[in-house]
């Protein structure tokens, strides 16, 4: 997905960096050309200041997805999702963030899950970013525990996917 909308901008980089912020916030498009998060309008001077290019690069690029049926499709339903792992320690809730060797080897999910499931652990949010996104793809997994027994640490470390791990 992010190779073809990459191409669509290819001939505008602010525009590109627009549509880059838009998706890595999940953030959506309304059918009249606003910014929108889960439906609720953002301004377009307060994306643009985030990312430092003018408002109407922002109003440009709301409309150039609009006029793309492939990509009105996308952005009309973008939905954010709230992230746990800011506020995991006051929940008492525990994070590990696992770094792949390869994200785009398969089975790392299943292999990092399958630990917390021999250990009995409830797991209350777990997330991936997009390799094609971001420079450093990670797994983060949000455990309904406080504290999480050193052995889950050591299995986890032991994958054969697993770069590093951060508690």
């Amino acid at each position: 997905m992010w190779a073809d909308i990459s191409q669509e901008f290819a001939d505008s980089p602010s525009q590109s960096r627009v549509v880059r912020f838009l998706i890595e916030n999940g953030f959506g498009i309304n059918e009249e050309g606003r910014i929108v998060c889960n439906g609720i309008e953002i301004p377009a001077t307060h994306i643009g200041r985030a990312i430092e290019t003018d408002r109407r690069v922002v109003d440009a690029t709301a409309r150039r997805i609009l006029e793309k049926p492939e990509l009105r499709e996308i952005f009309t339903r973008m939905r954010a999702v709230p992230d746990l792992s800011g506020v995991a320690e006051g929940l008492g809730l525990s994070v590990i963030t696992l770094y792949p060797k390869d994200a785009h080897q398969k089975g790392i999910v299943g292999a990092a899950v399958g630990v917390l499931v021999d250990h009995d652990l409830p797991i209350r949010q777990i997330y991936v970013t997009d390799p094609y996104l971001t420079e450093e793809p990670r797994l983060v997994m949000i455990v309904d525990e406080p504290r999480i027994p050193a052995s889950v640490y050591e299995r986890l470390r032991a994958l054969p996917q697993v770069k590093k791990l951060v508690i």
